[in-house]
């Protein structure tokens, strides 16, 4: 008899329901915060393809029944697209590029943005390209970081661009670059001062829309149509890293850097932010993490220290619980709750419950180190690891 929460690639005999299924065509998902639509009938998972993507952390995107995502090999970077049901290569494309492997793997970071027919790519080296989604064929394509003059980061650009209207937005210099998406044209463009590692993050405050990004030494609101910076916050952290993406709630903003850094929740009300709380409580590293009624679930800490999964109060930072036996982990989250893959493999399917950490399925699906967020998306779960081992999961 099968034991739920240990044995790999689980099927259970419930057939998986989808109250309502959803594409998942940019980082972070449709509502850029983590979060699933999908309704899950069951907690197990079964293996159903494997390929292999070559070395990176980049996540996935899925849109119109393929799946994206990069990864290196052999002095150069693929973007990759394949069918998302069968695994079956659609398409790639393969550019020269530096492994960029300074205290770790190194590879590809950022995941490929879907829109309207069109995949965007920016790698860790300002290579930006425009591709039709469906055949790959090359729209336009360039490199924004020789075209700007922006810094390249210590460990390169880690950010998705971001899709405004008709401009891609992307965490390229101190306060970003945007592009026209149809083109590449720039539009506009910021002092060459070293970005952050975040996505551009849209939010509304106040009825007006801004991007959210990180520098190196600070998170900014950004005017999207003309880069203009409303607002800023100095948030300095070791090495520059500020790569977490930020949570708002009203118009409450959390931010979050490892390093020993923390994190704080800013009010935007007014037109200089004020902090309402900080705290060491959650040093989000680089994966984001998720906020469900009023409470933040994530990984705290930096994945070459002592890391554990919390649970803390958005409002307050209180922590409510803390679990060490998970280490350094992604998540995202569906149905109530949370799909956690530890950077050692196990998919941990977890109740998002303030009360007390409460998994329902613990799986181990991968081996090597595993940094990449999983996607869910039409009933199917994505994974990796760094090695570019990918495998898509049946969730049943």
């Amino acid at each position: 008899m099968f034991d739920r929460m240990k044995s790999p690639f689980l099927l259970l005999v419930v057939i998986s329901t989808f109250a309502q299924a959803a594409d998942w065509p940019v980082w972070r998902g449709p509502n850029h915060d983590g979060i699933s639509t999908e309704k899950l009938a069951g907690t197990g998972v079964r293996k159903l393809w494997e390929t292999k993507t070559g070395t990176g952390f980049a996540s996935f995107t899925v849109a119109d029944g393929r799946v994206y995502t990069t990864g290196h090999a052999g002095g150069k970077d693929t973007v990759f697209c394949f069918d998302a049901a069968s695994g079956k290569q659609v398409w790639k494309h393969d550019y020269a590029a530096d492994l960029g492997d300074k205290y770790y793997e190194g590879g590809t970071s950022a995941t490929p943005t879907i829109e309207n027919g069109k995949t965007y790519h920016l790698s860790r080296w300002g290579d930006l390209f425009c591709f039709d989604a469906a055949t790959g064929k090359i729209v336009w394509q360039k490199n924004i970081q020789q075209e700007t003059g922006a810094n390249i980061p210590d460990w390169g650009y880690a950010g998705s661009p971001l899709v405004h209207g008709g401009l891609l937005i992307l965490n390229v210099g101190k306060s970003g670059t945007a592009v026209e998406k149809a083109t590449g044209k720039i539009v506009w463009k910021s002092d060459t001062d070293n970005a952050g590692y975040s996505t551009p993050h849209p939010i509304m405050v106040n009825g007006k829309v801004q991007v959210v990004l990180s520098s190196g030494r600070a998170y900014k609101g950004i005017d999207p149509t003309n880069g203009t910076v409303l607002w800023e916050h100095t948030w300095s952290t070791s090495y520059g890293v500020n790569a977490a993406d930020p949570i708002l709630s009203g118009t409450k903003l959390f931010i979050s850097s490892g390093y020993n850094k923390g994190c704080a929740v800013l009010d935007l009300a007014s037109a200089e932010p004020t902090e309402v709380w900080r705290s060491r409580v959650m040093k989000n590293q680089f994966n984001s993490s998720i906020l469900i009624e009023g409470h933040l679930y994530g990984s705290d800490g930096d994945e070459s220290k002592t890391s554990s999964f919390k649970c803390i109060d958005f409002a307050t930072g209180t922590e409510k619980w803390n679990e060490p036996g998970i280490g350094f982990s992604s998540l995202m989250a569906a149905d109530g709750k949370l799909l956690i893959m530890t950077a050692k493999g196990e998919l941990i399917i977890a109740k998002a419950n303030p009360a007390k950490f409460e998994p329902v399925s613990r799986t181990q699906v991968l081996s090597g180190r595993c940094w990449s967020a999983p996607v869910l998306a039409n009933g199917r779960i994505y994974v990796r690891n760094a090695a570019g081992d990918m495998a898509c999961l049946v969730v049943n």
